[in-house]
């Protein structure tokens, strides 16, 4: 019997399924390798927090730019005062409608009296930044007393005008809407007309008047050379970009140099020579109009002085 050799063949096997392929590159998660690195994650981590602090700087830009206006302008609801109650006749007033019909800007109508001496003037009044109309009413009251005509009014956003938020172009408006009335409504002639402010609403006056030259002239009464002093040095204001996000500037010197009507500037600060302050204010030496300068004591004969100042002014006026 002969034994035969038996030749092998290789055992082939059919190739791997996907899910065999898969159980054989498992491995138990102790035998995972870390691959994130720590330069990763500090990378990520610092990203992280200067995102953060982008983000609460932005936050600090949008609350700055809602809430500056608040710095400069304090409005006051509630008029507690009018002219009634130091023994003038007036008018309430209300005009600059909206498209519905609804007054925008309220104020009063104060005529002079029958034999006044200037009733052939009206004094556009714009009162300062604070509170509201109602305290303006001495002010008036002394305007009332050289015998003009006098329209003081609330701006929007003060009094019982439509609410809303106080600004530069907003006071324009208003001032321009003022005037509209005076010579659309009261019939009132421009060249008639004596703009008159206070504060920050002198700057505004000034500002109307330099647009204006067909007006008689204006009043300007202590106005604020550095009005944005209260914003721009604000604690707030040195860790956002306070000057590109503030629109207002109420500049003096601009409107001074520009103005072609007869002005008359008041100043019950630190007389000149005093303090540091100059014999004539920068703004006024730059009006190349006809006017006067009239510095105020400090006692209770100023609003004497004002008004016979006043007086003067009005009688040395062109007639138009």
């Amino acid at each position: 019997m002969t034994r035969e050799k038996i030749h092998s063949k290789p055992v082939t096997h059919p190739p791997a399924s996907d899910y065999e392929q898969a159980l054989d590159s498992w491995r138990p998660p102790s035998a995972l390798v870390a691959t994130i690195s720590g330069r990763w994650l500090l990378t990520a981590v610092g990203l992280t927090i200067v995102a953060a602090a982008v983000c609460a700087w932005g936050v600090l830009c949008l609350l700055f730019w809602q809430g500056s206006w608040q710095l400069l302008y304090h409005p006051a609801a509630a008029v507690t005062r009018t002219p009634a109650s130091v023994g003038l006749a007036y008018e309430a007033v209300e005009f600059a409608t909206t498209e519905s019909g609804q007054p925008r800007l309220k104020g009063w109508w104060i005529p002079a009296g029958p034999t006044a001496r200037f009733s052939r003037y009206t004094v556009l009044y714009l009162h300062s930044q604070d509170g509201n109309v109602g305290d303006a009413v001495e002010a008036v009251a002394g305007l009332h007393t050289v015998g003009v005509n006098v329209l003081a009014f609330d701006y929007r956003g003060y009094g019982q005008s439509q609410f809303v938020r106080p600004s530069e172009a907003h006071w324009k408006e208003d001032a321009e809407w003022a005037l509209q009335y005076l010579t659309g409504t009261r019939h009132v002639a421009a060249g008639a007309i004596v703009l008159g402010g206070r504060d920050l609403g002198a700057n505004l006056a000034l500002e109307i008047a330099a647009k204006h030259p067909e007006l008689a002239g204006v009043i300007v009464r202590d106005p604020l050379e550095t009005p944005l002093h209260s914003i721009f040095n604000d604690a707030r204001a040195r860790l956002v970009p306070a000057q590109l996000m503030v629109r207002d500037r109420f500049d003096l010197n601009a409107p001074a140099g520009a103005l072609r009507v007869p002005s008359l500037w008041f100043y019950s600060a630190a007389p000149p020579g005093q303090m540091g302050r100059p014999e004539k204010p920068d703004a006024f030496q730059k009006v190349a109009a006809p006017k006067m300068l009239v510095w105020l004591t400090n006692s209770p004969q100023a609003e004497k002085e004002s008004e016979e100042s006043l007086s003067r002014w009005l009688d040395d006026l062109p007639t138009h």
